[in-house]
């Protein structure tokens, strides 16, 4: 009996029978597998941002009257929102306190993060698994239980109504999640790193100083991120533990003082929402190769 087999005549290559993204060739499933999603993911993302900033330049008498005016364009743009919010309110204040909130309780938490992920990951003492499980499970336990006693405390060490009872308390569900995102990155980072700077005789501290942090640059940056984001968006410390004016931040300034009573003052509120977002989306923009590094993995091996 004749087999009839496939062989390949010497000296040719092997058809290549991969099919990678050639099914992407034609137009229309381009269209629909490609452009569809990204054009209603950009819609999605970016319409909060445009609806924000057509009513931060929109005159009050445009807001309510869609009889007469788009509610989707400002038929006579005017500035005036921005500068009442700039001039004649304490927003610059307030930018300025959750800037310094935001980056000392990043700062206190990224140090703490650091030094609890080395040691549940790399130091291996006993139990080290269930630490860091506990520590992940605190981030769970919502920030509505915790205030009560965290104000008790503020009050007793007498720092209420200032910016460090923002920066301590902050780190409280900030170390939490930090910590466990660093736990999974010092996991990708090869342990023969450390086994070759332990044997040629370095130290705890200097192999975490000059070799781990060092490789971590991606995740550090990536923890402190989210840090630095959440920081800035919180709410429910900033209003309990802050009562003063001076002393308040972006989320909860905004809220407290461009809202009197049934007065909602949108204009302010949509400018002073939009400004409150760029110094995010900066950090966002040039730390993305950084975050999205952090994201895929570590040191290859």
């Amino acid at each position: 009996m004749d087999v009839v087999t496939n062989a390949v005549p010497r000296g040719t290559a092997a058809p290549d029978e991969s099919v990678g993204m050639s099914y992407l060739d034609r137009l229309p499933r381009r269209v629909v597998v490609v452009y569809l999603p990204l054009a209603v993911f950009t819609f999605v993302l970016l319409f909060p941002f445009y609806w924000m900033t057509v009513t931060a330049l929109k005159p009050n008498h445009e807001m309510t009257d869609f009889n007469n005016y788009s509610p989707f364009w400002p038929s006579s743009p005017t500035l005036q929102h921005i500068y009442y919010l700039l001039f004649e309110t304490s927003y610059p204040g307030w930018l300025w306190n959750t800037m310094l909130v935001a980056l000392g309780s990043t700062i206190l938490s990224l140090a703490a993060s650091v030094f609890a992920a080395y040691a549940i990951e790399r130091v291996r003492f006993a139990g080290s698994r269930w630490t860091g499980l506990a520590i992940f499970l605190a981030y769970l336990v919502p920030p509505s239980i915790l205030f009560i006693p965290l104000a008790v405390m503020t009050f007793k060490f007498g720092i209420y109504d200032s910016k460090l009872a923002l920066i301590f308390t902050y780190p409280t569900f900030l170390i939490p999640f930090c910590t466990w995102l660093l736990m999974g990155y010092f996991r990708s980072i090869p342990y023969e790193l450390e086994e070759c700077a332990l044997v040629d005789g370095a130290s705890r501290w200097q192999i975490l100083t000059k070799i781990m942090l060092p490789l971590s640059v991606p995740g550090l940056i990536s923890a402190g991120i989210f840090a630095f984001t959440l920081s800035w968006n919180e709410f429910i410390y900033a209003l309990t533990f802050i009562q003063s004016s001076e002393n308040k931040t972006v989320p909860v300034g905004v809220l407290t003082e461009l809202v009197r009573g049934d007065v909602y003052e949108w204009g302010a509120l949509m400018a002073g929402a939009l400004l409150g977002s760029l110094p995010v989306v900066l950090l966002y923009s040039f730390f993305v190769d950084y975050y999205v590094a952090s994201m895929t993995g570590a040191v290859k091996e």
